[in-house]
């Protein structure tokens, strides 16, 4: 049985069934309210008693309420509804599937992490522990043990993140960009990944030194496929970039349940451009609250410039297009985010993807620079090197080569430093 309560407005069900349906549960009724909120129910208390009459009724096994529930809420709501009947708000419900989902070591451990410090408040309830008793219970208590987990946990967990940043850095030594796709659960990041990468069907020809490039990316239309960050590769004008899908985002939900997949959140901050993507199908309101949700985020990570990608507008007439794209441009307005002309796109049919690379290139950090060095053979190392690193253009001469050469600027600074070398070898 789905709960809902607003207090401005009715309460749309939709995307609370949907999760509830993707956590494996099979929704066989709801009960909504439209009032502020109460103290102890959450909902209100006669209202509280009608959810426990219907849940009797339909002879219903669990409620997922659509807002989180404070630890007393939980308790007091609980002890209204038939025994035996599992209580879960939208927090737990999004943990449920972030467990399920969790593959890699790194999701593993943070959806763990996250779910014991949803679980820890609750329990310091159920104990009755305050800071005035924490000293006098034995080795053996549940809070203890929980906190003690998440401390191991914590520790577990920047152990990761140190060894994905150095895999970051490397890429970067090695020239690449790197780009991350960010935006609402079931905006189409996946399948605009396939997209943007140079070949999804073919596995990288070594493990040793591409432990951040997954074989392949799953572009289901449901809710929470990626669970993971995925990376693929992809060559713009000759650039050479990494793309990393991250894991969706949802609204209405703590933001230290956010904070906590901190691996999707370092491969934003870590980007040099961010790609917001954005359902263009869904219905303004829908379009606007989760364009919202993803810059929220963005806005408190994302370093670099973002780019919005209205995704889907296949699905769209021209006026939904200019209508989809006038309300992105809207919520964008005025922002905290360093974000660019929204661009149109079908990831499914491939229309605008054009408009969206050269965009992506724009947005990128860039340098340039020429160089004259020696025709030897060292030089024709060198220019190997350029353009395994950046777009390199080489004319020869009969005694030099001389060389423009587009790159990252760090790429661009080291290629200098090289060609200086191989000027100085050769006693120029």
């Amino acid at each position: 049985m789905v709960a809902a309560r607003d207090a401005d407005d009715t309460p749309d069900t939709t995307e609370i069934r949907r999760l509830a349906a993707a956590a494996g549960y099979d929704v066989v009724g709801e009960l909504t309210q439209r009032r502020a909120e109460d103290r102890r129910y959450n909902l209100g208390a006669g209202k509280a008693r009608d959810l426990a009459d219907v849940v009797a009724d339909a002879d219903a096994d669990a409620v997922v309420f659509d807002g989180e529930l404070s630890p007393g809420q939980y308790a007091d709501l609980l002890t209204l509804l038939p025994a035996g009947t599992t209580l879960v708000d939208r927090y737990r419900l999004v943990l449920e599937i972030f467990v399920a989902g969790a593959g890699s070591t790194a999701a593993r451990t943070q959806a763990e992490l996250a779910t014991l410090r949803y679980e820890l408040p609750r329990l310091e309830r159920a104990e009755g522990e305050s800071a005035l008793n924490r000293a006098f219970f034995e080795k053996g208590s549940p809070v203890l043990d929980a906190e003690r987990r998440i401390d191991a946990l914590e520790a577990k967990l920047d152990g990761i993140t140190d060894a994905a940043a150095d895999r970051r850095e490397r890429r970067r030594a090695e020239g690449f960009d790197l780009v991350a796709l960010a935006g609402y659960t079931n905006a189409g990041k996946s399948t605009l990944l396939r997209r943007l990468a140079d070949d999804m069907a073919v596995a990288p020809p070594s493990a040793e030194g591409h432990a951040d490039l997954a074989e392949a990316a799953t572009a289901e239309d449901r809710l929470f496929e990626t669970l993971e960050t995925t990376t693929r590769r992809a060559t713009l004008d000759g650039r050479r970039v990494l793309c990393t899908d991250t894991v969706g985002l949802v609204a209405d939900l703590p933001h230290d349940l956010v904070r906590s997949f901190s691996a999707t959140l370092d491969e934003i901050a870590a980007a040099d451009a961010v790609l917001a993507v954005v359902d263009a199908s869904a219905d303004e309101d829908r379009l606007r609250r989760r364009l919202e949700t993803t810059v929220e985020v963005l806005a408190a990570d994302a370093t670099g410039p973002v780019i919005p990608v209205v995704n889907k507008v296949d699905r769209l007439d021209d006026d939904g297009r200019a209508a989809a794209l006038a309300a992105v441009a809207d919520v964008l307005a005025g922002g905290d985010v360093d974000t660019r002309e929204p661009v149109a796109v079908s990831a499914l049919d491939g229309a605008g993807l054009d408009r969206l690379r050269s965009a992506l290139v724009d947005a990128l950090p860039g340098a340039t620079a020429s160089f004259a060095v020696p025709n030897s053979g060292a030089a024709q190392a060198f220019l190997s090197w350029l353009h395994e690193h950046g777009d390199a253009d080489a004319t020869y001469g009969a005694d030099a080569v001389a060389v423009e050469f587009a790159g990252k600027p760090s790429v661009v600074e080291e290629a200098r430093r090289r060609a200086d070398a191989l000027g100085d070898a050769c006693g120029e």
